[in-house]
């Protein structure tokens, strides 16, 4: 699973990462978006376009052919966190886990700036 290098906005703005995968994974299972917050555990955000209860409503997500993606609108400094997405590849006979990771950071020279990495 890949997501892009680089993402950048400010608070009050719109935020999308892209999870892309293939056939075997994004395009045939639902993705799951987690967060994890410097010190803290790794909590759910997104299942597919799904909310858990407790997620702001500025979170959301959608899944189209081999891309996922989950959209922040309304950027707020505390997203700042390591945002991972996985899935399951049906053609791995054992299921396997396949993360990857974008961080969403404030920079500290030009606040509100939040850049993704």
């Amino acid at each position: 699973l890949t997501q892009e290098a680089s993402l950048s906005g400010s608070p009050g703005q719109k935020v999308t990462l892209s999870c892309k995968g293939n056939s075997n994974n994004v395009g045939a299972r639902t993705v799951g978006w987690y967060q994890q917050v410097t010190g803290s555990a790794p909590k759910t955000v997104m299942f597919g376009s799904s909310r858990p209860s407790g997620i702001p409503e500025r979170f959301s997500g959608s899944q189209s052919g081999n891309t996922a993606s989950l959209v922040i609108t309304g950027l707020q400094p505390e997203d700042e966190a390591v945002y991972y997405c996985s899935t399951w590849d049906t053609s791995i006979s054992n299921h396997t886990l396949l993360p990857t990771h974008g961080e969403l950071r404030q920079k500290p020279a030009l606040f509100p700036l939040i850049a993704l990495n």
